[in-house]
């Protein structure tokens, strides 16, 4: 063996012993399963992205929430993915008691409490609008974050939830059915903003058609 490869062979073991030391088996290991862990969590994250992408492409707003001519501008419309076998609305003798739960509950009117379920979602639990709102009383996700609901598809959470922002938002505007329900679909800030009602055609609409839906006092 000439010098050279003497050399070359004495390099190659400093090396080697080089970056023996520099990491460790349990490093390596480490750097395997952080390496794994970020895999994980990209698949993941595509995979929420695919559901997002899959909801958005089924929903479909009810034509009888429109007004001919006007354009989209709900901030809470009413489509619906298949969640399921079908999206169908809650049958009246599973509705009622949890309404009636619900609006006692937070000393709501039950029939104001039935009327914002019916606006928002037609009375559909798997009802997902395309800015994410969901359930009865469609929640959106910091809203429903902020209200500690585990499971915003479950009726008788998003019901209870959903009355609970709504008395939230009746306190902040001394009681007022209008304001209240101008900032449940616009929210707070608008209507704030606004110093009524914000005059947007979507919001305007939803307030005036479930005061219509009201008893008469």
């Amino acid at each position: 063996m000439n010098t050279r490869q003497k050399l070359a062979h004495l390099s190659l073991a400093l090396w080697l012993v080089g970056t023996a030391v520099a990491e460790s088996p349990q490093e390596t290991v480490g750097k395997a399963m952080a390496a794994s862990l970020a895999r994980q969590a990209a698949a993941v994250t595509a995979m929420r992205i695919s559901i997002a992408r899959q909801r958005a492409a089924v929903t479909m707003a009810p034509p009888e929430t429109r007004d001919p001519g006007e354009a989209d501008q709900a901030f809470f419309t009413l489509p619906w993915p298949a969640l399921g076998p079908a999206c169908d609305p809650l049958p009246e003798e599973q509705l009622q008691p949890l309404i009636q739960q619900a609006a006692q509950k937070e000393g709501l009117e039950a029939d104001l409490l039935r009327a914002v379920a019916e606006q928002e979602s037609g009375f559909r639990a798997c009802a997902v609008s395309p800015k994410g709102a969901m359930g009865l009383m469609q929640l959106m996700p910091a809203t429903a974050q902020e209200l500690g609901v585990h499971d915003p598809f479950d009726p008788q959470e998003n019901l209870l939830s959903g009355a609970h922002f709504l008395k939230q938002l009746l306190t902040r505007f001394g009681g007022n059915a209008a304001l209240a329900l101008g900032a449940y679909n616009a929210g707070t800030g608008r209507v704030e903003e606004a110093g009524g009602v914000p005059e947007i055609p979507e919001t305007t609409r939803y307030v005036r058609q479930i005061l219509a839906k009201l008893p008469l006092p």
